[in-house]
């Protein structure tokens, strides 16, 4: 049997911003469905709906970077102006239209992300390749988070949250399908979840939504790539911030400014988790002429935009904004409909960026591990 030809369809459509989920129950730590399922025989790729960390074939990259090749002719500069200065029009009609009944919750976040239920102990590890020295990072994280609890002064009692020891926040939370979960699984009594999105009716949706609940949550609207807008936190007072599938619907010219303004509301010790659109993946090879606005940067047929990453790109942008690498992986998987026998190459990169911790003083005033300044002798 041939190997299968990944499927390239007329257009990328909203549904293809939507993940394939676990089944595990919300508030459970389970193993996701999906995470060592290999495919060793080609023979039986409809066997399964989905296969983990599918190595691609010389001949399909190839064949993939020429495809993205011959679509790379930019639209005229008017109408890139428009669809950037339009664009919370078109997010607010995406989730009129949807609401919430397009995206189902997120549980495999706990597996891939345990930061975000550090108390939730998880029997297995993640299905992406992480070393050692990641697990050894994560732990020594986690046991930080516990020992050195931040609080906002007294002149803060206003903003919500005030009280919490352990602060998340979620950028781009759309109607909730990151932020519900959490709530349920993550039932530590200092947890506080602050929630944003561009698009005012997602906003509200998750406002109105039964689960919401605002002695434990904050939801507002937010212009990630306005880095002079305010935050309700006060800088340096974030435990975990959480980005999944939303900075690749900014400008390319405006994400480094907003990941460095996001980094300055980390704690010392404070992680940031991305997970976004990868090169190549099988919604970049899907668009056609007249949808691309700049290399590897995309208008859908909604009008909503995306941008394809490299795991070099995210890294970067991340150091750039001082914060040191624990993972930066890329997760390829193959996705199969075997109603219709067709398959599907999905690209995503995941990563996690951690902003360094403090340093403790010792009863000299010194920062500990380090030599005090030499004296000089005249």
């Amino acid at each position: 049997m041939a190997a299968p030809v990944a499927v390239l369809a007329a257009e990328e459509s909203s549904s293809e911003t939507a993940q394939i989920l676990s089944e595990s129950t919300p508030g459970e730590c389970k193993r996701p469905q999906f995470g060592t399922r290999f495919l060793t025989d080609p023979r039986q790729v409809f066997q399964h709906n989905a296969w983990d960390n599918v190595e691609w074939s010389e001949e399909q990259e190839a064949s993939a970077k020429r495809k993205v090749s011959e679509n790379n002719q930019p639209l005229p500069q008017e109408k890139q102006e428009e669809y950037d200065s339009r664009a919370n029009e078109f997010w607010n009609g995406f989730y009129t239209i949807h609401e919430n009944r397009f995206f189902k919750d997120r549980h495999w976040l706990f597996t891939e992300f345990p930061e975000l239920a550090p108390q939730c102990s998880l029997d297995n590890e993640s299905h992406l390749e992480v070393s050692d020295s990641d697990h050894s990072q994560q732990e020594r994280l986690q046991r930080e988070h516990r020992s050195e609890v931040p609080s906002l002064s007294h002149t803060d009692g206003d903003i919500p949250g005030s009280l919490a020891t352990y602060r998340i926040l979620e950028v781009g939370c759309g109607v909730g399908n990151t932020v519900f979960p959490i709530l349920k699984t993550n039932n530590d009594s200092g947890l506080f979840v602050y929630c944003c999105d561009f698009s005012s009716t997602a906003v509200e949706l998750v406002k109105t939504n039964p689960e919401y609940d605002p002695g434990r949550c904050f939801a507002f609207v937010h212009d990630l790539s306005d880095v002079e807008a305010d935050y309700p936190v006060p800088e340096g007072t974030l435990d975990v911030i959480v980005l999944i599938f939303v900075l690749s619907a900014l400008h390319p010219d405006k994400m480094q400014a907003s990941i460095s303004r996001l980094a300055r509301l980390l704690k010392p010790g404070g992680v940031m988790l991305l997970r976004d659109y990868g090169r190549y993946d099988m919604a970049q090879l899907r668009f056609k002429k007249g949808r691309c606005l700049s290399e590897n940067f995309y208008v859908r047929g909604d009008g909503t935009r995306v941008y394809f990453f490299t795991q070099d790109e995210v890294h970067e942008m991340f150091t750039e904004a001082g914060l040191e690498k624990m993972q930066n992986l890329v997760d390829r998987r193959l996705q199969v409909n075997r109603g219709k026998q067709l398959t599907m190459y999905r690209v995503w990169i995941q990563c996690k960026y951690r902003k360094a911790p403090a340093q403790p003083l010792g009863s000299d005033g010194q920062v500990r591990g380090k030599d005090p300044p030499s004296s000089t002798i005249a």
